[in-house]
């Protein structure tokens, strides 16, 4: 196991590095101009990967790799002339060449990929969420900013339409000051299973998967189709639950529109919590100090099939989608669809009665579009959903992942990392990694 006196020493050597940053990011001649097409390396290629890939086919796509061969060969198939690998460490040590990488693996390898990367000196587009642990989140963001490197979290509603227009009418004063927010999804049940206990069978590890790369960070244990693929988020080693996989899309309009950072508290209600796997559903209940102008907010969270109250005034026949967000002001309430959907007052006919406001937020050019651009251009500041922003968010939804998993009120104190009420949220805040996959 790595422990936490090694994790120090290679951060601290891994900083006298920093310096060393791709021609892309320098200014003057050294940049890659717009015109030019990024060397990008694609690391989890088999399922939301093969889509991101596809938005950036428009680059040259050098280097794929993927620990399932069987499972990725579609993707392989697509890109003839893309090197492949297995072990990501490999790629990133033979493919200097490489200017950019796309990470798209289970969320337990989200931080040792993504750190690799930026040390030697790659932009990162990384799927959502950007973090397994509070930690991880807290050091890929400080070290995307130490190397002036472009990052992206892959949560695709962040470059939408609805996100902008639901800042730009709260900031209007749409339905004034916001105290509450509800938010939920219908995940997990259908996607994927919870509430499960580790299986006893051990069948056998199929063809073309390389489990130990698998695991990586993870502890060792025995292969099972209850973990890979896509089951995986339900368990705790691996995923991060209905929260990593929704919340980093359905909550991201409160985190924006309302200046939203850490909490000051979460309380949980769950069903039965197992060992080693979330609860079958989960309500939490975040609690976040005034900001300004902005008066306290209560943010509730839903999800396995729990649903929010009703907004007051919405029509008997309209229904509440499977996913989505609702803001609760002094003068009305404001709904959203899933995914930063675009936002709709209540009742309808104070929408059709409502006088939009101006657009003053600049629209995006397409999520992954505005990361390529950024990345040519070597600035990090035009990819709205960098680290900067990305990081402190994901921290902020994984105090909830605390609450659930200690079954207890979480009292967060934010600059300092640590629940002042539970101690013993220290060994999940941060983690212990196998050797050779640390961060």
């Amino acid at each position: 196991m790595i422990h936490r006196r090694r994790f120090l020493a290679t951060t601290a050597a891994a900083a006298f590095s920093f310096h060393l940053v791709p021609r892309c990011v320098l200014g003057g001649p050294g940049r890659k101009p717009p015109s030019e097409k990024l060397n990008l390396a694609g690391i989890g290629v088999g399922g939301q990967g093969a889509g991101d890939l596809r938005e950036m086919a428009g680059e040259n796509v050098v280097a794929l790799c993927d620990v399932d061969g069987k499972y990725a060969a579609h993707t392989f198939q697509a890109y003839p002339k893309a090197e492949v690998f297995k072990d990501y460490r490999v790629l990133l040590e033979k493919r200097k060449d490489v200017d950019a990488v796309m990470i798209a693996t289970p969320d337990h390898m989200h931080a040792p990929i993504t750190l690799a990367a930026l040390r030697a000196g790659k932009h990162v587009y990384v799927e959502k969420p950007m973090a397994h642990t509070i930690e991880e989140a807290r050091v890929m963001t400080r070290v995307a900013k130490e190397t002036g490197l472009v990052t992206q979290m892959g949560n695709n509603g962040h470059g939408g339409e609805g996100l902008r227009l639901t800042r730009e009418w709260i900031q209007a004063g749409a339905i004034g000051p916001v105290r509450e927010v509800h938010c939920w999804s219908d995940r997990p049940g259908n996607w994927w299973k919870q509430d499960r206990q580790r299986p006893a069978d051990r069948p056998p590890v199929p063809a073309g998967l390389d489990w130990n790369l698998w695991l990586g960070a993870a502890p060792e244990r025995p292969y099972h189709p209850l973990y890979c693929p896509v089951a995986w988020r339900g368990w705790f080693d691996f995923g991060t639950g209905a929260l990593g996989d929704m919340a980093i899309h359905n909550m991201d309009p409160a985190f924006y529109a309302l200046d939203l950072d850490a909490p000051t508290a979460v309380e949980p209600q769950t069903s039965p919590l197992k060992k080693e796997s979330y609860p079958a559903w989960q309500i939490l209940a975040y609690e976040f100090a005034a900001k300004g102008d902005r008066p306290a907010v209560k943010l509730t969270w839903y999800d396995g099939g729990k649903m929010p109250p009703r907004p007051a005034g919405l029509e008997p026949a309209r229904r509440l989608e499977d996913n989505g967000i609702y803001f609760v002001g002094d003068r009305g309430t404001m709904l959203c669809g899933g995914w930063s959907g675009p936002p709709r007052l209540v009742p309808e006919s104070k929408m059709q009665a409502y006088r939009r406001p101006p657009k003053t937020i600049p629209r995006s050019i397409g999520h992954r579009a505005e990361w390529i651009q950024a990345c040519k251009q070597g600035k990090p500041e035009d990819a709205k959903a960098g680290f900067a922003y990305s990081g402190p968010f994901t921290e902020a939804l994984l105090v909830g992942n605390l609450a659930t998993r200690l079954q207890k009120r979480i009292e967060w104190d934010g600059a300092a990392m640590r629940a002042p009420n539970a101690p013993e949220a220290d060994a999940l805040i941060r983690k212990r990694y196998r050797d050779g996959f640390g961060i």
